[in-house]
């Protein structure tokens, strides 16, 4: 039978468990909290122009905005990371009119990036390239954080400026007001928490105490 004191112990030790359990959880949804708490709702407007200008690829908006961006004279040039196999300068024309003279001298397509670690890996390269030192970042406004911190990552001494392509979804009605929406927001956090984790313990791309990321408003 038992001992007292072992029973004691083994109370206490479950007691424990649960209150660092609960901890655990309490920590997670206030910092899930914060992380929709600061999506932005709308698009900002930029106050400062780049060396260059990356789009990650996900919707036919992003690109078009980043588009925009590059013939407003934001950047020189545009990175699109994440283009699917096959996919031409010519096909993005066909969805993107009056950007003919731009994706022919002025944009260079990735094939190779897979996911967001490997969109900062390519803008990585490209930027080292073209010996750019700040860049503009565009991408869903959800996929902000986790793009910004893989880039940051990457490019540790590089100025990043967000420029977050709200959806028509985000702006007419609260995440939380959709399932489908919802879940994508919590996918989005929970991936953004992986990748900050691995950060940790990957230091390929550390270094660099001057690190600059200049973030807009609502991020």
């Amino acid at each position: 039978m038992p001992s007292l004191k072992a029973a004691v112990r083994r109370r206490r030790i479950m007691a424990v468990t649960v209150k660092l359990a609960v901890l655990g959880v309490l920590v997670l949804m206030l910092g899930f909290a914060g992380f929709v708490w600061l999506l932005p709702g709308q698009e900002v407007a930029l106050d400062r122009n780049a060396d260059g200008i990356v789009v990650l690829t996900g919707g036919t908006s992003r690109v078009t905005d980043a588009l925009e961006l590059l013939a407003a004279g934001r950047g020189k040039r545009l990175l699109i990371t994440g283009v699917n196999p096959g996919t031409t300068t010519a096909d993005i024309a066909h969805q993107t009119v009056d950007y003919g003279r731009l994706l022919n001298c002025c944009v260079d397509l990735d094939y190779s990036a897979l996911n967001t670690l490997g969109n900062a890996v390519q803008a990585r390269r490209w930027a080292i390239e073209h010996d750019f030192k700040s860049l503009i970042v565009v991408t869903s406004a959800y996929h902000m954080p986790r793009a910004l911190a893989e880039l940051a990552h990457q490019l540790p001494d590089a100025a990043l400026i967000p420029f977050p392509v709200v959806s028509d979804r985000l702006r007419i009605e609260p995440w939380w007001s959709n399932g489908e929406t919802t879940r994508l927001v919590l996918s989005e956090y929970l991936k953004y928490l992986f990748a900050k984790l691995r950060m940790r313990f990957d230091t390929v791309a550390e270094g660099g105490a001057g690190r600059r990321v200049a973030e807009a408003r609502g991020l």
